[in-house]
This record gives C-alpha cells, sequence and structure tokens, in this order.
C-alpha cells in the first residue's frame, strides 16, 4: 500500500513521494500540469541510446520547489543556510 506524501505543491505543479509502509522512499516525482514547453527526445552517441525529457518549469516555482526540497531533506547545513534550531531551519520551533 502506498500513498503520494507532498514535498512541494502549487497551481501547476506537485512534488511529492511515495510513502510505502514497508521501505523508505528512494524516488520522488514531479507532476507539471500544462507545462509552457516540453519535449522527450532520443539520444545516441558509439552506439548507445537514452532518453531525455526537457521541461520548462517557471523560475518562481522551481525556487519554492527547490526550497521545499532543501527543507524536507535537511540540506540548509551543505547550502550555507541554518542548522538545529537556528532560526529557518526545520527543526526551529519559532517558525
Amino acid at each position: 500500500m502506498s500513498t503520494k506524501a507532498s514535498i512541494s505543491s502549487g497551481p501547476n505543479y506537485h512534488l511529492y513521494y511515495q510513502e510505502l509502509l514497508s521501505a523508505q522512499p528512494k524516488s520522488v516525482f514531479l507532476e507539471l500540469n500544462d507545462p509552457k514547453e516540453f519535449r522527450v527526445e532520443k539520444e545516441s552517441f558509439k552506439g548507445k541510446s537514452w532518453d531525455l525529457l526537457v521541461v520548462e518549469i517557471p523560475s518562481e516555482n522551481m525556487d519554492k520547489i527547490a526550497i521545499d526540497w532543501i527543507k524536507k531533506r535537511k540540506l540548509q547545513g551543505a547550502v550555507g543556510g541554518p542548522v538545529g534550531q537556528e532560526w529557518g531551519s526545520p527543526d526551529c520551533p519559532w517558525e
């Protein structure tokens, strides 16, 4: 059994992971509603081929997704932000 656990969402996007009862999630999913531009391409080089997905995301949405992802994964210290119970960290009780 699984359910979507939201990390970040807006009118045109949803970043989530599948919450499983038996395991920690190993992947996240990004749904984009009506993107301005998207394309799927197949590229090849030296006999190997792979698929490529390119999607245009408004900067404001990407900023929100990135900030929510950093908070969810508690990566503030990796990007020079507050850690522990400092103001602005996810563990801060005064937010």
